[in-house]
């Protein structure tokens, strides 16, 4: 199978090598500013208006609706803003997110925590709150679902993507979301330094080892992994403690991906700059972050690393023309570091944010992100 150039572009540039012109790599979910930028109601007509947003912005890469079904407009609590505090969530794109109420009902005490065995629940279908809700128990049966359900790769792939494809998977439990999820955010910090903590943190591991020795299987170049492992102001938990836990993981499961080709690319909220030394060693080849991380120091030092994330949609949302304009040059001048960098608002494009501001971002990245 042959890739579109377009493709082959792109693969270049996860690859540490992008050409002249910087790609995007954004986390859209704003209907409404398509509507804006196309003159088609999203709403009403879908398919027209991405087909649209593609003539107009291909370097989004929005995936084209099949019909031109009406989606209903997003109505939460009786307006259009709300969040829905009944299911913990709040407005996403066109709909809303998941529930952001974790593990918090099912683990009261600490002593909940201590006797709780992954391996024991393996099967995490019926769990929506821990993301990744799949079942564990089987690693033949991970693969299929991956490989024939999840990702539905073409059968005619056989195990290998085709060269200079983009193809991908990923998974958003790599290791620290799994506790944190699970038992909600209080009470893993109450309980994540205790010695009864570890073995429950090594059936994690295994239930990851297992999904991670399926995705090793699939026909991709590329796998995101995904972990929070920081705030906004920096690592949530001690190195000692990321050397324990989270570090010899990522090694082991990224060791998986690379034996066979496939090159994981680190994704986390926050600001994980302390951590990304580590995390560059045990095998990423880039990090998919937020504004909040120094981005320049990234690519003088990493300038054949995917660097992605720092554009702030506080400044799509809050600020002029001017400072969009400036925000771009910004970024432009990052990205001539590094031959990975993707112009990226790293803190994401919501449904809030002004279709105007938006298309300030893109047509400035169109005239200045170039290397």
């Amino acid at each position: 199978m042959q890739v579109s150039e377009r493709e082959k572009e792109r693969y270049m540039s996860m690859k540490g090598k992008g050409g002249s012109r910087i790609l995007h790599w954004e986390h859209w979910a704003n209907p409404d500013a398509e509507t804006y930028l196309t003159g088609i109601d999203y709403y009403e007509r879908p398919r027209d208006c991405r087909q649209r947003m593609a003539q107009l912005y291909p370097m989004l890469n929005l995936p084209i609706p099949e019909t031109n079904e009406p989606i209903p407009r997003p109505v939460m609590d009786g307006d259009t803003v709300s969040s829905n505090e009944e299911n913990h969530s709040v407005r996403w794109g066109a709909g809303e997110t998941a529930t952001f109420e974790h593990g918090e009902k099912f683990f009261k005490t600490e002593d909940d925590v201590y006797a709780f065995s992954p391996l024991a629940h393996a099967d995490m279908r019926e769990w929506g709150f821990v993301v990744n809700n799949f079942d564990y128990s089987s690693e033949e049966a991970l693969y299929k679902f991956f490989r024939n359900e999840r990702f539905a790769f073409p059968e005619e792939w056989g195990d290998k993507a085709p060269e200079f494809s983009v193809a991908a998977a990923d998974h958003y439990n790599t290791m620290i979301m799994w506790p944190m999820l699970t038992f909600g955010w209080e009470m893993f910090l109450s309980t994540c330094l205790d010695e009864e903590f570890e073995p429950i943190m090594a059936e994690f591991a295994e239930l990851n080892r297992r999904a991670f020795r399926a995705y090793s299987r699939l026909p991709i170049n590329f796998f995101v992994s995904h972990d929070d492992i920081a705030a906004t102001k920096g690592p949530i938990c001690s190195p000692q403690w990321m050397n324990k836990y989270i570090y010899p993981r990522y090694e082991e499961y990224w060791g998986m991906l690379r034996a066979r080709g496939i090159d994981p690319i680190f994704m986390a909220d926050g600001k994980p700059d302390a951590c990304l030394e580590d995390v560059f060693r045990c095998g990423a080849r880039g990090v998919v972050t937020e504004p909040y991380c120094d981005f320049k120091a990234l690519a003088k030092k990493h300038p054949d690393l995917v660097l992605a994330g720092e554009g702030d949609n506080r400044i799509l949302t809050y600020g002029t023309k001017e400072d969009i304009r400036k925000m771009v040059e910004s970024m432009a001048e990052t990205g001539k570091e590094c031959g990975g960098y993707f112009m990226c608002i790293g803190n994401h494009i919501p449904w809030n944010v002004p279709g105007e501001s938006i298309k300030y971002y893109l047509d400035y990245s169109d005239k200045y992100a170039w290397r």
